[in-house]
This record gives structure tokens, C-alpha cells and sequence, in this order.
């Protein structure tokens, strides 16, 4: 039999705001609840399995759209792996673009304080880049 949760208490258990909750029904990532003749929603056991799951996603930087498509996948039969596998392997691609990009900024950054003497000087260098991109030593636009 399964369990039913008001969604204060699906919040408790899955440690996601009520306002997340009601957003995620919303965009149809969570099912619709139930609800009772007072009109109060109210969850399953498998909502609270599938809030766990896109909550998970979401801690990995999944966007919502791989979420929804991976939580219809992980409904279907064995096959779909390659599928699931495929989304991961674009998300690990986007993740590893983003940590070339950070680490450039942060090279960037660091070249920027370094350069900036401002106790024998008047001037910044931190300033002068970001006044002139032209002086930056990379590209890091994006």
C-alpha cells in the first residue's frame, strides 16, 4: 500500500521547497497529486521517488529537458541505456566546455590581481582590463 504525503511533508522528505514541488507539477516534470475533498494534494510514494530522482539530476546540472527525457527513460525497458547514455555523454561534453572556460577566467582573474600594484601606484590594472578587453590575455567571452 502506498504511503500518502501533504506537500509540507513530501517537501520534508525530499528537501525541496513547496514552491519547487508545485513548479515541477507544473512543468509536468512531477505527475498531478491527488487530491482530497478539501482539495489538498496529496503524494505517492512515487512522486517522492521521482522528486528524489529530478532533485538528483538537478544536483548534476542535468537542465530540464534531459530531465524529463531521462525520468521517461527510467520507465521504459532495457534498450533506452544508449539513449540515457547519450544525454549524459552531451551533458559530461557541456560540463568539461564550461571547466576549460572557468579555468581560463580564473588564469585571467589572477594575471588581473597580480598585475595590480596599487600601493606603489595610482593606478589599477584591474580596472584598466576591465576598461580595455583588448588587455586581457584570453578569450573568455561567453
Amino acid at each position: 500500500m502506498s504511503n500518502y504525503y501533504s506537500i509540507g511533508q513530501l517537501s520534508k522528505l525530499s528537501d525541496c521547497k513547496v514552491t519547487t514541488i508545485r513548479w515541477y507539477e507544473d512543468k509536468g516534470l512531477l505527475p498531478p497529486a491527488g487530491r482530497t475533498e478539501g482539495n489538498q494534494r496529496r503524494y505517492t510514494d512515487k512522486h517522492l521517488t521521482t522528486l528524489r530522482f529530478i532533485r538528483h539530476a538537478r544536483a548534476l546540472g542535468f537542465d530540464l529537458a534531459a530531465i524529463e527525457k531521462l525520468k521517461q527513460l527510467n520507465g521504459c525497458c532495457y534498450g533506452d541505456h544508449v539513449e540515457a547514455d547519450k544525454i549524459a555523454q552531451h551533458h559530461l561534453t557541456d560540463v568539461r566546455d564550461k571547466i576549460q572556460r572557468l579555468q581560463a577566467l580564473e588564469t585571467e582573474l589572477v594575471t588581473m590581481i597580480e598585475g595590480c600594484h596599487y600601493e606603489e601606484s595610482h593606478q589599477c590594472r584591474i580596472l584598466e582590463v576591465l576598461a580595455d578587453h583588448g588587455q586581457c590575455e584570453g578569450d573568455h567571452r561567453g
